[in-house]
């Protein structure tokens, strides 16, 4: 009983909306939060629920940070200034590169997290840019209020490539010594073979060896994602493929990104017909009503398939 009344106390005192320190932390870690942005140590960074909003093919970059190996993307920036080229990783996940060339890469699988990554990016840009040196550029500290990635470059299209590997690393490199070659090849061993498909966007095929897969990130609401997805479920039209599977789906900055399961062979090649396929019956379920209580409980079942990543 005593233990009863002292978590009661604790949930009545507490402000309305206030994380629980023993509760999930928001951030989507899957720490308590008392363990993450909670932890004494000073203030916990802002958490931005969907970060890369209003950003150029925002579903793509949320893509390259969470779900694809090797890719880039030139950046223009809205003032003028270097090449600026987005890249999934660089180099020991450094946040950003100045090259003796002047260009600078941002890299977006990296190793800190202050809650905003899209801010995290516009802070590093702003200290390359700001740097005379070639080198790696990073964060050491939550970078504070200021612009975000999406506030210093234009809104314009990215221009994505998928990679076989991280040969990009010393692309501007003309003399490569025995060091670098290794490193390459050590880090090329862990890629996953990759495509992105071509009639849809943020889309991506992948090989992991024993199975293929199908992520495919999308800009809707969750609520409304999750009502139209059912109604494709219950129907029995939520393939993609001959022999395909919808497993579930990933939670990323705000966005949710369904997941396939393919037959080994299948490639990415002959998923183009069908997700375009997809693509439209899905824009036509966004439309629907009420569920049926058959999508109702297709609905249930698909909240239950899903994992937040961030």
């Amino acid at each position: 009983m005593a233990k009863k009344s002292r978590s009661t106390q604790t949930s009545a005192s507490r402000t309305e909306g206030e994380v629980g320190p023993r509760q999930p932390c928001p951030c989507g870690s899957g720490k308590r939060y008392k363990a993450c942005h909670g932890a004494a140590g000073g203030a916990a960074p802002t958490f931005v629920a969907r970060p890369f909003e209003g950003m150029p093919a925002e579903c793509d970059v949320i893509a390259l940070r969470e779900l694809v190996p090797a890719a880039t993307a030139p950046l223009t920036l809205k003032a003028g200034g270097p090449n600026v080229r987005l890249a999934t990783l660089l180099p020991g996940a450094a946040p950003a590169m100045v090259r003796d060339s002047g260009d600078i890469w941002l890299g977006l699988q990296v190793q800190h997290s202050y809650g905003n990554p899209a801010r995290d990016l516009g802070a590093v840009l702003e200290a390359a840019l700001a740097t005379e040196e070639a080198g790696i550029v990073g964060l050491m500290s939550a970078p504070g209020d200021g612009p975000s990635i999406q506030d210093l470059i234009s809104d314009t299209s990215l221009d994505i490539t998928v990679h076989d590997g991280f040969e990009y690393w010393i692309d501007d490199i003309p003399e490569r010594d025995a060091s670098m070659e290794a490193a390459l090849e050590q880090a090329n061993g862990g890629v996953m073979p990759t495509s992105r498909l071509t009639s849809v966007e943020a889309a991506y095929w992948t090989n992991v060896g024993t199975k293929e897969h199908l992520r495919w990130v999308m800009p809707h609401p969750e609520d409304q994602l999750l009502d139209a997805l059912a109604r494709l479920h219950a129907a029995g039209q939520d393939s993609v493929a001959d022999g395909s599977r919808f497993v579930g789906m990933f939670r990323a900055h705000g966005l949710l990104a369904p997941v396939w399961d393919l037959p080994v062979g299948t490639g990415a090649e002959v998923l183009e017909e069908p997700a375009a396929r997809f693509a439209s019956d899905l824009a036509e379920a966004l439309q629907g009503g009420d569920l049926s209580a058959a999508e109702r409980s297709a609905r249930a079942g698909l909240a239950n398939r899903q994992v937040t990543i961030r």
